[in-house]
Parts: C-alpha cells; structure tokens; sequence
C-alpha cells in the first residue's frame, strides 16, 4: 500500500524491543513523546468525573494508539488482532476487510480447546456485507459457517483464490467469481519461509477484495513484496555461522520454521537457542524441531509467565531420541547466544526461538554479525 503511495498505519502486537515497534505512520515506528501524549489521554478519560474505569495493558494501549492513528491523516490502516478476535479490544472496529490466517491450538485457555472452538472466536472479526480472507488451507467448519451466519463475503483459499510457484517465481489467481484477477511472474517475498507465500496470497486477495476502493498496480504490488521486512520471521542473518531469528512459539509456528530449516540445506551442526512461555506445549515444540538440532542452549527470559531453562531442559530430557545430542541453560538469551558462537564452526548453524522475548534479547542490542572465535584471528 505505501508503495502506490497510500498513507498507511499500522498497530501490530507484541513489540521485540521497544514499545514504539507496535504502531508505524507512513512507514515510520512513531516515537516515543507522541505515544506518551496519547497514553495521558487515556488516562485522563479512564479516570475523568472520580469514577475509574479498569482496562487492560492490552486494552489501554490499543485505545492509545487507534487514538493516534485516528489523528494522523490516513488513507488506511492496518490493525493486527491481539488474540483471538470476538472479544479482543481491536474488534471495536468495524473492519472494511477482514483476514484470518492460520488457525492453530493456541491460548487454548482462553480461545478453546479444539480448532473448531478458536476458529468461532477469530470469526468474531467478520462484519456483514464485507470481505474476509481465510487463508488457512483447512480452515474449521466454524469459520466458514459464521461467514454465511452474518453475510460476509467469503474468500477462501483453494476455492476463490490460489497460488502457484516454481523454484524461480510464483503467481496468483482470483476465481471467476472474484473477478478472475491474476498476477503472473512474481519475485518470491523478501520474507523467507514457505508459509511466507500462503500469507502473501492472502495480502493479494484482501488488495483484490479492495480494489474499487483501494486500488494498487501490479508494480506497486511487485515492489511492495519485493521490499516487505519484519525482524524475527525467518530472519536468516549472514555470518560464520549463520544466524537464524524465529518468533515461533507454538507447535504450529514451530513445524513451520522445521519446515523452513530442512529447506536451508546442509549445516554440519545445528544450534538452538530456545526460550518459551511455560503455557505453551513445549513438548510438542520440542519433539517437532527435535530432529534438526545438534545443541540445545536452553535460557530463562525476563518475565513471569516463562519457564526457566532448567524447566526447558527438563522437558527436552523427557522427549529426547538422539543421546549425542547436548544441552546447557543460561540465564538470558544473550548469553546462551554467546556460548552458542563460541562453541559452532564458522559453516554450523545457529537458530533463535521459541518467543518473542527471546528473539527481542538478542535483538536489543542491534543485529548481531557472527563471527566465530578461531576467525578473528
């Protein structure tokens, strides 16, 4: 969109390093001074005639920002749901197009305990009468039929639209019905990851779902993909060794990133660095990643919904296959990323995950440029 030269914002969540990464104008992280403005007024609002009203930090902050963004001279804007979709506070908007990605077992103790069940609540975000993008390839049954249950105007991947590819470039087809666009002999986006290409599909049938009332060329769509970043998606960092970043944090997104790490090709060694919320189904991550990783460097992270490093340890004790595989634990991300380069070659592997906590501590202090120890002589 910014590249056919609409003025855009976006609010995404959660942040890597600074708070300031969740709300951009224009292409721009905001700063601070002007965020902290619009916290005041919130708060001022919150507590206006003695009487408070409690909200959230995911709720204070969301107010904040759609505030922000409602002020800044916009032509669109981009808001990322926080979780789930029904109840989320992002959902006190009335959305011209929806999009619902993948659905997976996640937060189950507040979304439910099967697909079917989170899929219900991330319908929540479909309003009548307009465009929402499913580009789940299996979506739940609930999804599909809450789309009809309110009148939206469903695209669906497989059936209203779809993507193709070779090892040089892809394409993109819009179904008869949704007006048969298509885009031929596109460059791979600049995210890597093969589950890049099924968000990117999803992208070019909410811009087609659009397109009388946002119209974008071909090219801008070209450059667009083309020049898109977003740290810690697959981040593959050039050094010796090499230095993958990933927010994968469930087993979902964690079979995506094995997937993407197959297709690297060939590491002698294979370092992780691994830090996860103690909620989440660590064993399950660690059994579907397990196969590719040589070295565990198992770290604490600095908040409380965490497991410690020994907890990680423990549960990769109790699913292990591979006796010569190692594990340590440390106590932060940026020190289990040291031990890691001092112990690879300069041809290993060393990849980063499990949250966005752990990506963010070795993230804060810029992007790291690995060097292993016996090169720097």
């Amino acid at each position: 969109l910014l590249q056919a030269g609409y003025r855009t914002g976006v609010f995404t969540s959660p942040h890597l390093v600074h708070f300031e990464e969740r709300c951009r104008v224009r292409g721009d992280i905001v700063n601070a001074t002007d965020l902290i403005a619009y916290f005041s007024r919130v708060e001022a609002a919150r507590t206006q005639n003695g009487h408070e009203i409690s909200l959230s930090y995911f709720e204070f902050t969301t107010l904040a920002i759609l505030q922000l963004l409602a002020d800044a001279p916009l032509d669109v804007v981009i808001l990322e749901v926080g979780l789930g979709g029904r109840l989320d506070a992002v959902n006190i908007l009335d959305a011209d197009c929806a999009v619902i990605t993948s659905i997976d077992l996640d937060h189950m103790e507040l979304l439910g305990t099967d697909r079917e069940s989170i899929g219900l609540e991330k319908a929540g975000i479909m309003r009548a009468g307009k465009p929402v993008v499913v580009s789940d390839p299996v979506p739940p049954q609930s999804i599909l039929d809450h789309a009809s249950e309110v009148g939206a105007d469903l695209w669906r991947l497989g059936r209203d639209f779809n993507f193709s590819g070779d090892q040089q470039q892809w394409g993109w087809a819009a179904s008869k019905d949704k007006g048969g666009r298509r885009y031929a002999g596109l460059a791979y986006p600049a995210l890597r990851g093969a589950n890049q290409l099924v968000n990117a599909s999803g992208v070019l049938a909410a811009l087609t779902a659009l397109r009388e009332r946002l119209p974008v060329t071909a090219q801008a769509v070209r450059v667009g993909l083309s020049m898109v970043e977003l740290p810690g998606r697959f981040q593959i960092i050039p050094g010796q060794p090499t230095l993958v970043l990933d927010v994968a944090h469930n087993p979902h997104s964690v079979a995506a990133l094995t997937e993407n790490l197959d297709a690297m090709g060939f590491y002698p060694c294979t370092h992780a660095v691994f830090g996860a919320m103690a909620d989440k189904d660590l064993a399950l991550m660690l059994v579907r990643v397990g196969p590719l990783i040589d070295k565990w460097y198992f770290t604490d992270l600095p908040t409380a919904r965490a497991a410690s490093g020994e907890a990680l340890r423990a549960k990769w004790e109790a699913v292990k296959t591979r006796p010569e595989v190692t594990a340590n634990t440390y106590k932060s991300p940026e020190l289990a990323l040291q031990a890691a380069v001092e112990a690879a070659d300069p041809a290993d592997r060393i990849v980063v995950f499990g949250s966005f906590f752990t990506v963010g501590g070795i993230l804060k202090g810029g992007v790291p440029r690995l060097s292993a120890p016996h090169l720097a002589a």
